[in-house]
């Protein structure tokens, strides 16, 4: 029982950061108003240590600089890793409307009825993969999943027939093609699950709380400049948020937008 209660509570607590992490507006309230208290605990609740000891807080001074910069290096390397997912994300929708454009034309080789039908189960593919992209909402993921699951079993029901028939070397590009397609939805879905993980973002927020106590802690006129302390969790704050904007893939405003593959499916169309 008791381990069965301890496995709930670290769920509850992953989930809750998980949400938060799909949340940058909430995470940036929280982390703000958190690193807030944390000044205002320095400040006010261990202020009475050091106010006799002049000496020991000129050393004092060493350790919060030295926390300050790991934490700003700490930031910049979690802010260079939400980069470069988002890069990556943005590069496979590329490629993946490439591969689609690709099998599109290769299908053009196939007779008349049978390019037609994988030409349209490639229109409505393209069409929810647009969807999968656009999508805030997660819970309607497992809709749009099905429906794609669905075209690429029809395209596959159509291509392999086919060329088992005629095993040419230009069928055999058509394979090709719808291989790609395939290996380019597998490395978009990769990319979109592969997230800063949590432990980096525990070991930033750990950090940051030792930053804003050590500031509270060493300010010495904490009560009349209350106001004046409130920037340094404001900007921590706004940097977490920035870094979960980039790499979060449907829960902010920065979002990879599938422009390769609505022009595409333009091009389809005329």
């Amino acid at each position: 029982m008791e381990g069965a209660s301890c496995n709930l509570k670290q769920f509850t607590k992953l989930k809750a950061m998980t949400y938060l992490l799909n949340n940058p507006f909430h995470l940036f309230l929280f982390s703000f108003i958190s690193l807030w208290l944390c000044i205002w605990i320095g400040g006010y609740g261990l202020s009475w240590k050091h106010k006799s000891q002049e000496r020991t807080m000129q050393d004092f001074q060493s350790i919060q600089t030295a926390t300050l910069t790991l934490l700003s290096l700490i930031i910049g390397f979690t802010f260079s890793m939400s980069i470069a997912r988002y890069d990556l994300r943005k590069g496979l929708e590329e490629a993946e409307a490439n591969a689609l454009g690709t099998l599109y034309m290769r299908a053009e080789i196939l007779p008349e009825k049978n390019k037609d039908s994988i030409q349209k189960n490639l229109r409505l593919y393209a069409q929810e993969r647009v969807n999968y992209y656009s999508t805030p909402d997660s819970s309607s993921l497992q809709k749009i999943n099905a429906v794609i699951g669905k075209a690429q079993n029809d395209l596959w029901s159509e291509i392999l027939p086919f060329v088992k028939n005629r095993a040419t070397p230009t069928n055999a590009l058509l394979m090709s093609g719808m291989n790609e397609v395939e290996n380019s939805l597998g490395d978009t879905t990769a990319a979109w699950k592969n997230r800063i993980p949590t432990v980096a973002w525990m070991l930033l927020g750990i950090i940051a709380i030792c930053s804003n106590l050590l500031i509270g802690f060493n300010s010495k006129n904490f009560k009349n400049d209350r106001i004046f302390f409130l920037f340094f969790p404001f900007v921590v704050a706004t940097s977490f948020y920035l870094i979960a904007e980039i790499d979060s893939p449907r829960g902010g405003i920065i979002t990879v937008e599938p422009e390769n593959l609505q022009r595409l499916i333009s091009s389809w169309s005329n």
